[in-house]
């Protein structure tokens, strides 16, 4: 079950940057260190109903519905997209004393969840993804789903919080020029609304 190909296969698709990782990184910058944890932990705590989705059975209905996919899609391809100019007309400039407070890191956590929740790709994926590693046993594919789902979350999450971090250390570099800002704030806009064009056009 918990095979070193699942690990290795699970690391991969973690490392490769997504909307999670960037948002991760973009927060990490921005807002330092503490901001890019709570985001890491929002865009792990985002796949929670796609892991469930796919292991009580949903994500089978919705790969043969295409009008719950469409929703779904059109839903996170909006909430991209408003991410997106919400970060372009940001102007504000980083500060390294930006230490976030409760209600902040609540709203990271919150716009991180729904970044990943609204992402109709991730049950797809997780619905061809998980069950190749589910081995024949008496106790059935739910135990094993479930301690896969939970490994994969683990790795999430530390590997987002790397990110992050990895990020934060060169907020000095960042808040030091302007230009930089600029361009960080465009670079992180644009990739958010091309993931957000990506996922308009992707097919099911």
């Amino acid at each position: 079950m918990i095979s070193a190909e699942f690990l290795i296969t699970s690391l991969i698709v973690v490392l490769i940057p997504g909307t999670g990782v960037i948002f991760t990184v973009s927060t990490g910058i921005a807002q330092g260190r503490a901001a890019s944890v709570y985001a890491a932990l929002g865009c792990t705590a985002g796949i929670i109903p796609h892991l469930l989705a796919t292991i009580l059975g949903l994500a089978a209905l919705m790969h043969t519905s295409a009008l719950a996919f469409q929703t779904l899609r059109y839903a996170g391809v909006a909430y991209l997209l408003y991410v997106a100019y919400a970060t372009w007309k940001d102007t504000s400039t980083f500060a390294l004393d930006s230490t976030p407070s409760r209600r902040s890191a609540l709203s990271l956590v919150v716009r991180a969840l729904l970044l990943n929740i609204l992402n109709p790709k991730l049950t797809i994926f997780f619905l061809a993804f998980l069950p190749q590693f589910v081995r024949p046993g008496p106790a059935g594919p739910l135990p094993q789903l479930l301690v896969l789902s939970g490994v994969f979350m683990a790795m999430t999450f530390a590997v987002f919080v790397v990110y992050g971090l990895l990020a934060n250390a060169f907020r000095t570099v960042v808040i030091e020029s302007e230009s930089v800002q600029a361009w960080l704030r465009r670079s992180f806009a644009g990739a958010f609304a091309a993931l957000g064009v990506h996922l308009a056009f992707s097919e099911k």
